[in-house]
């Protein structure tokens, strides 16, 4: 779907205008291809923390140059030495000289240790969240924020999120906190970082179009076999995606009461089990809840969120969910903020964070872990068709003032998938640009 404020906000006559009247000016993102660098300008790295070896290893494997520059493609800071609020001011100190110098579409990680207890430490490691999501803020031309919380001892398994992070994959993904090693196992790294599924099995249901075509598009560029599930009615767009994509399509209305049963019978039959589940399916039947049907609330709540826990208790009672396995839902900012004419969609969505929190020390003890996205305002199919006011107004009320794309989504729980990322366990990403509702 074309934005067209964005095209005009590039012309002359556009600039012109949204300089003089202070109106949104939403910067094109620069979004991953495989043919352009981590990042297109040096980076700069500071703080006095446990951090810094694996930051400067990480950079250096991605080709990273770290030097004083004019333009900064990322600023990184490890926070974990700070251990009293006094030294809060070294994030000052660090930031205060090159926020200027920070460049479009570049990123800042500020790296943390998750505050626990009630000692001066914690204190000042909290203060952390408020910095960096003002940070997100002041931000433009389409530069993040994020702050990543390792526990002590988990230095190593950042890695995968130090990659994501720093790259163009999480373009749409702002002022963000990420929790790696609180409930996680020890990362296995990838023989390839390019294609860091090779050999795996994923599972992507609600595949035919849309958020979750493009899930499977980007697992299986990730080297993944993906199986795409969706209703028998949606069958033509599901092989055209199965087909696409070189993997499978599986036709199943994942609320029938056999369901499950039928869906591990075929991944235990056909692969041996799986190692990936995208919980994606979703539906929508808005109305307010005065006029809404009794049978519009069960048929959200059955799809979004009954049907993704009958899966998930299958899979596990049945062992097919691989060592080292991965479950990653879909959930949504209106399960964080709640929306108008969306109640029973906001508590669906609500669920599977709650599912998240239930499931994540479960498959911890699995050596497997559960994460959940939640987009924002994404292009699709189904935003296309929100009235004109309502739709500008979901693009614009974001740091990054524009709507992301389904791959934005995609990325991000290719990220969760990779085998490299055991230890990021129990976190709920928003892919929002920093979205003002629920903030």
């Amino acid at each position: 779907m074309t934005d067209r404020y964005q095209q005009f906000t590039r012309s002359g006559l556009g600039r012109q205008v949204v300089r003089r009247l202070g109106l949104p000016n939403p910067t094109p993102l620069r979004r991953y291809a495989p043919d352009r660098p981590a990042l297109d300008a040096p980076a700069l790295v500071g703080g006095a923390g446990r951090l810094g070896d694996t930051v400067a290893s990480v950079l250096k494997a991605t080709g990273v140059e770290v030097a004083e520059a004019e333009r900064y493609g990322a600023l990184v800071f490890d926070a974990t030495g700070i251990d009293e609020p006094a030294r809060l001011r070294e994030l000052y100190d660090f930031f205060h000289p090159v926020m200027r110098k920070v460049g479009t579409c570049a990123r800042v990680v500020v790296l943390g240790t998750p505050p626990r207890g009630g000692g001066r430490d914690a204190i000042a490691q909290r203060a952390l969240e408020g910095f960096t999501r003002s940070v997100g803020k002041e931000l433009t031309r389409g530069a993040t924020a994020q702050l990543v919380y390792v526990a002590p001892g988990h230095e190593a398994a950042v890695e995968s999120t130090l990659r994501f992070l720093l790259s163009a994959k999480s373009a749409f993904v702002d002022a963000q906190v990420i929790r790696v090693g609180t409930l996680g196992g020890e990362p296995i790294e990838p023989g390839d970082w390019d294609r860091p599924l090779a050999g795996k099995v994923a599972l992507v249901t609600g595949a035919s179009r849309g958020i979750g075509a493009s899930i499977a598009e980007v697992l299986a560029r990730d080297g993944a076999h993906v199986v795409a599930l969706d209703i028998p009615a949606q069958g033509a767009e599901l092989s055209e995606v199965a087909n696409a994509v070189r993997g499978a399509a599986l036709q199943l209305d994942i609320t029938a009461g056999d369901a499950p049963a039928q869906l591990v019978r075929y991944l235990r039959d056909r692969h041996g089990g799986v190692d990936i589940v995208v919980h994606n399916a979703g539906i929508t039947r808005d109305r307010r809840l005065a006029n809404m049907k009794d049978a519009a609330w069960d048929a959200v709540l059955a799809v979004n969120l009954s049907s993704q826990l009958a899966i998930n208790d299958a899979l596990l009672a049945e062992d097919a969910l691989r060592p080292n396995g991965r479950i990653i839902g879909v959930s949504s900012i209106a399960g964080i903020a709640g929306n108008n004419g969306q109640t029973n969609y906001a508590t669906s969505k609500a669920g599977v964070i709650g599912m998240v929190d239930a499931y994540a020390p479960v498959l911890a003890e699995r050596g497997a872990t559960i994460n959940a996205v939640a987009p924002g305002f994404i292009e699709t199919k189904m935003t296309a068709v929100v009235p004109l006011l309502i739709r500008e107004f979901g693009r614009r009320l974001s740091s990054l003032a524009q709507g992301g794309l389904p791959v934005d989504v995609a990325e991000t729980i290719a990220w969760y998938a990779n085998p490299a990322s055991s230890a990021v366990n129990g976190n709920v990403v928003r892919v929002c640009g920093q979205s003002f509702l629920g903030a």
